[in-house]
């Protein structure tokens, strides 16, 4: 019986080698010359300002190599802006650096003595801004003697993050709201109709919010408060400068949080 040699021959495994040696060539000439040289950057996903904080922070990639381009640095650098969440990195070969950025957005002004801050739903500092900039954000007040850091930090429990979280839930509410407030663990939303909406600790807020929407319409005139604090049993009722209140006991709202 004649032996049928499965070992590749000499030629295949010096054609092989030679391969290997060209393509490494070509890399290795792709990586220092200008062939693939980035020559814009294009960012999507974010609004024109973001784009624009993007593409100053990629500028010193223009004119090096997407071949030997380092992919994890340069999504480092775009999530560490204070105004990304995060980032994803395209070769658009043969000269452009494309990004999909995903932004931070912005729940409220957050007013620290002189300073107002734009606060992002995972309390993170977006950005100094005017004191009445944005006069459609709610205002999320600390005492002058909070500590905060720079912007792209977060913000400490005790410090409006939980205020900042709590807004995150309650995008499209019936009633704006005007301020925020953590008191002790007990949160607190103060509606442009007068109306303050009592959350109270920061468990459940999505059925709370989605309780106090479908209430809010169903409230009688004069109301001042509204408390969801305990979803399944929402209380009303108006306060004055007397202790004693008056208070009604909401029926079951029946509130579906799906969709």
């Amino acid at each position: 019986m004649r032996r049928v040699s499965l070992a590749p021959g000499r030629r295949s495994l010096l054609a092989g080698l030679g391969i290997v040696l060209v393509a490494g060539g070509l890399y290795a000439v792709a990586r220092q010359t200008s062939v693939f040289a980035i020559r814009s950057i294009h960012v999507g996903g974010a609004p024109a300002p973001v784009a624009a904080q993007v593409e100053r922070a990629l500028a010193p990639y223009l004119g090096r190599s997407l071949v030997g381009l380092d992919g994890g640095a340069v999504v480092r650098r775009v999530d560490s802006l204070p105004t990304v969440v995060g980032a994803v990195l395209d070769r658009s070969f043969p000269h452009t650096l494309r990004v999909v950025v995903t932004p931070e957005r912005p729940v409220a002004v957050l007013r620290h003595g002189p300073d107002a801050w734009l606060v992002s739903a995972r309390a993170r500092l977006i950005a100094r801004v005017g004191i009445g900039a944005h006069p459609k954000l709610p205002r999320i007040w600390l005492g002058t003697n909070a500590s905060i850091g720079p912007a792209g930090a977060f913000l400490a429990p005790d410090t409006g993050a939980i205020a900042a979280r709590a807004l995150a839930f309650a995008s499209g509410f019936p009633d704006r709201i005007q301020t925020a407030t953590d008191t002790g663990g007990t949160l607190q939303f103060q509606l442009s109709s007068g109306v303050s909406l009592r959350l109270g600790d920061s468990a459940n807020l999505p059925l709370k919010l989605a309780v106090a929407r479908r209430a809010l319409r169903a409230l009688p005139a004069g109301t001042t408060y509204l408390d969801v604090s305990l979803p399944g049993r929402p209380v009303s009722g108006a306060s004055s400068a007397l202790p004693a209140l008056t208070t009604t006991v909401m029926a079951n709202p029946q509130v579906s949080t799906g969709g």
